[in-house]
C-alpha cells in the first residue's frame, strides 16, 4: 500500500479527531467562564444555584426531547434507579460547585476539582475492586500533597469552607464516574438533565428568585444553557472522537482559563500557597495524560 493510499484512507479519522478536539476545546471554554459568572452576579448561592439549574434543565429536556423523539421522564425511566442515583451525585456536586465559588478563590475551586480521576480511581479500587496502577498511586499522592499544600492557608484566610466543598465536589463526581462504569447501559445527557432538575428542586426552598436583577438573570441564563448545558454537550460530542487521554489533556484548559477570565475581569489572584500547591496538581493531572498522549504517537511514527 501506498503512502499516498494509507494517508487518503486516514484523513477521515484525521478530521474526525481534528473535530472532536475543536468540540472538547470549546466545552472547556464554556466551562471556564463560570467562575467569572458566580462573580459579576450579586445573587445568593441557593438563588444562583436555582436559576443555572432551571435553565440548564429546560435546555437539555428540549435537546433530548429533539434529538431523541421521547419526552425527558420517558428517558429518566429508562434509566431506572441507577440514573437516579447518578443523578443525586451530579446535584451534590453542582451545589457543592456554586457554594465553593462563594466561599474560596476560583483557582482553589477549580485546581482542587481537577483532583477528580484521582478521586474516582480511589473510588474504583474501593467499591468496585478495579486495579490501579502503582505509578496511579504515585500521581494521587502527588495531587494530594498539592491540595494539602492550598489549604495549609485556608484556615487563616476564611476559605476552609469553600475548599472543601471543592473536595466534597469532586468525590460526588468520582461516585457518579463509578456508578455509570458500574451502570454502562446509563445514558449522561438524560442524567444531566435529572441532576440539573434536583438541583433546582433543593435550591427553590432557599433561594430568592424574583430578587434577581434583569442583568443578573441574562448572567444566570448563560451560566445554565452556555457554560453547563452547551458545554456538556460540546464534551459529550467531542470525547467520541478522541481518546480519554486526549479528552482529559485538552479538558485542562478550564482548570487555566477559569482563573484567568477572573484576573483580567475583576483582578482576583490566587495567594502563595494555591499558586505553589495548584502547580503540584497541575502537573500530577497533566503529566499521565501527555505521556498517554505523546509515547503512542512516537511508536506509531517510528
Amino acid at each position: 500500500m501506498s503512502t499516498a493510499s494509507f494517508a487518503t484512507q486516514r484523513d477521515p479519522a484525521t478530521a474526525a479527531a481534528r473535530r472532536g478536539a475543536l468540540l472538547v476545546a470549546c466545552a472547556a471554554v464554556c466551562w471556564s467562564s463560570g467562575g467569572l459568572i458566580v462573580r459579576l452576579v450579586a445573587t445568593s448561592p441557593w438563588t444562583t444555584s436555582l436559576w443555572r439549574s432551571l435553565f440548564a434543565a429546560l435546555f437539555l429536556s428540549a435537546v433530548l426531547w429533539i434529538v431523541r423523539g421521547r419526552g425527558i421522564v420517558a428517558q429518566w425511566r429508562d434509566g431506572g434507579r441507577p440514573v437516579l442515583a447518578v443523578a443525586a451525585c451530579m446535584a451534590m456536586a453542582s451545589t457543592c460547585f456554586i457554594f465553593s465559588l462563594a466561599h474560596t478563590s476560583v483557582a482553589n475551586t477549580l485546581i482542587l476539582m481537577s483532583t477528580g480521576p484521582y478521586v474516582t480511581a480511589l473510588a474504583a479500587f474501593l467499591l468496585l475492586g478495579e486495579r490501579v496502577a502503582p505509578r496511579t498511586w504515585v500521581t494521587m499522592g502527588v495531587a494530594l500533597a498539592g491540595a494539602v499544600i492550598m489549604v495549609s492557608d485556608s484556615y487563616s484566610r476564611g476559605t476552609v469552607v469553600g475548599d472543601l466543598l471543592a473536595i466534597v465536589m469532586s468525590a460526588s463526581f468520582a461516585l457518579a464516574t463509578v456508578l455509570v462504569r458500574r451502570h454502562p447501559e446509563i445514558r449522561m445527557a438524560p442524567a444531566a438533565a435529572l441532576a440539573t432538575t434536583l438541583t433546582a428542586l433543593v435550591a427553590l426552598p432557599l433561594a430568592d428568585p424574583l430578587a434577581t436583577a434583569p442583568r443578573d438573570l441574562a448572567l444566570l441564563a448563560f451560566f445554565g444553557i452556555g457554560q453547563f448545558g452547551a458545554g456538556f454537550l460540546l464534551f459529550m460530542a467531542g470525547a467520541r472522537l478522541i481518546p480519554a487521554a486526549e479528552s482529559a489533556l485538552i479538558g485542562m484548559l478550564e482548570i487555566v482559563l477559569g482563573p484567568l477570565w477572573v484576573w483580567l475581569v475583576l483582578s482576583e489572584r490566587p495567594r502563595g500557597a494555591s499558586l505553589v500547591g495548584g502547580a503540584v496538581i497541575f502537573a500530577a493531572v497533566l503529566a499521565p495524560s501527555v505521556v498517554r498522549f505523546v509515547v503512542p504517537r512516537r511508536a506509531v511514527s517510528a
